[in-house]
């Protein structure tokens, strides 16, 4: 028997409706899976049951698409470790960035059943101290905690409430080309997590064209997902997000942000050998059969949006 945790009714109907799980091939699904990635030379990756299992159903339970997946999973993360990794749990630094409660995801799924809410202030970090690599280092390091233990975000992907309220030029200014594709590369190709939407509440105005820049370097499907509320964004945002899924700061019922926080920060702390066993997986293109992917390329050469002139 496949060591997985079984699904509430409401998810397997969707697994299986949507994701084409057949619960009597799951088992059969997993050792192929974990056979192959056995057999490639040249890649180190996690293989226990729960952890495949996510990259299977966010897949649709293509194998192909699936192997492509967690090949670049561990890919990008041993290219770039300083960007989609957590190198040291104990940095000072991580853990001061970690208590600013940056990214959060809301106890109750949209709809009770449905997608992840996750709300998120990138506003909240000094620009003189940490960088938003720095963010995204750890966004996507306690991502991996969400695919082995998420199954709401597994199975219906998440939507996310970017709220813009403290954003600042300087913070925009840190979003380069390079950390942008960065950033929508790893979501998109890298990630058996499905983002369903982006929401963005209180954008200042004068950020406009540096946000319509910033999303021209975004995948189609990724700028398709954006919506822009601006700040009177209730009426607008509730088409979408009923007020009681927002969490308690916002008018809602969906928890207290600063609960939420201290809640994870249990769960990154029961975690912390979870993550420095993270830091043995990866790749070793030394080994790889056949082309090496040239990321270099593609995310290309570092700059910035500082000529633009912002009014």
């Amino acid at each position: 028997m496949p060591n997985i945790r079984p699904l509430p009714e409401a998810l397997q109907q969707v697994a299986c409706e949507e994701l084409n799980e057949v619960p009597e091939r799951i088992e059969q699904d997993l050792k192929d899976f974990r056979e192959w990635i056995q057999k490639q030379t040249h890649l180190r990756a996690r293989t226990d049951d729960q952890f495949l299992i996510s990259f299977l159903r966010g897949c649709k339970y293509s194998m192909e698409k699936a192997k492509s997946k967690i090949d670049k999973y561990y890919t990008l993360r041993t290219k770039y470790p300083d960007f989609y990794t957590i190198q040291n749990v104990d940095d000072p630094k991580m853990i001061e960035l970690f208590n600013l409660g940056i990214g959060i995801n809301l106890p109750t799924p949209l709809n009770e059943t449905g997608p992840r809410i996750m709300y998120i202030r990138t506003g909240l970090y000094p620009t003189d101290k940490f960088t938003f690599a720095d963010v995204m280092c750890l966004a996507n390091g306690t991502q991996e905690i969400t695919i082995l233990n998420d199954d709401y975000t597994v199975v219906n992907g998440y939507v996310q409430i970017l709220d813009m309220a403290n954003f600042t030029t300087a913070h925009m200014l840190q979003m380069t080309p390079t950390v942008i594709k960065k950033m929508s590369t790893f979501a998109e190709d890298a990630t058996p997590l499905r983002q369903r939407a982006v929401h963005v509440i209180n954008a200042p105005a004068a950020l406009d064209k540096l946000f319509n820049m910033a999303k021209s370097f975004m995948p189609l499907k990724q700028q398709q997902r954006l919506q822009m509320h601006g700040s009177n964004w209730q009426s607008t945002l509730f088409e979408h997000i009923p007020q009681k899924y927002l969490p308690k700061e916002l008018g809602g019922e969906n928890g207290s942000l600063e609960e939420i926080k201290q809640n994870n920060w249990k769960i990154f702390q029961e975690h912390r050998d979870f993550f420095i066993e993270g830091l043995k997986y990866g790749v070793d293109e030394k080994l790889r059969i056949g082309s090496v992917p040239d990321y270099d390329q593609i995310f290309g050469v570092e700059g910035s949006f500082r000529k633009l002139q912002v009014d």
